[in-house]
């Protein structure tokens, strides 16, 4: 079976494989998004870890723990966001869609930590805001 998503950091040294469905895409503006991908807001998939494989570069991850309990991984060449993965949820991963080489058709479900947004952008379009984190999470 192929891969149903493949992906690379910038420099292309790390390379990965996602055979799983995406969960909702979640355009997030807390201010560690901000500063983990210098921009406006980081847009992130929830997945199965269990569906998702580094093919190449495995050894230049490099993990932040941004809070307790939370990590950030990026490649340690380049800089690029790689996934973030919280101990609280062992069996997932949130992947920065940036990264994605291959097209989806799935858009953006919502923005979270809105109270928060860099002031200098506008969310331009009508999908739901939520002032902190979207409802059941």
């Amino acid at each position: 079976m192929s891969p149903h998503l493949k992906g690379s950091c910038l420099c292309g040294n790390i390379q990965f494989e996602y055979t799983g469905k995406l969960g909702p895409i979640t355009q997030c503006h807390c201010n560690q998004c901000r500063k983990s991908n210098g921009t406006a807001f980081a847009a992130n998939s929830q997945i199965e870890k269990s569906q998702y494989k580094i093919v190449a570069g495995k050894d230049l991850i490099r993990e932040y723990e941004s809070t307790k309990g939370k990590f950030r991984a990026f490649c340690n060449y380049c800089g690029s966001p790689i996934y973030s993965r919280r101990d609280s949820l062992p069996d997932k991963l949130r992947i920065r869609l940036g990264l994605l080489d291959t097209k989806i058709e799935k858009r953006p479900s919502f923005h979270i930590f809105v109270d928060s947004k860099a002031e200098w952008h506008e969310i331009c379009d009508e999908i739901p805001r939520y002032p902190e984190l979207e409802p059941g999470r």
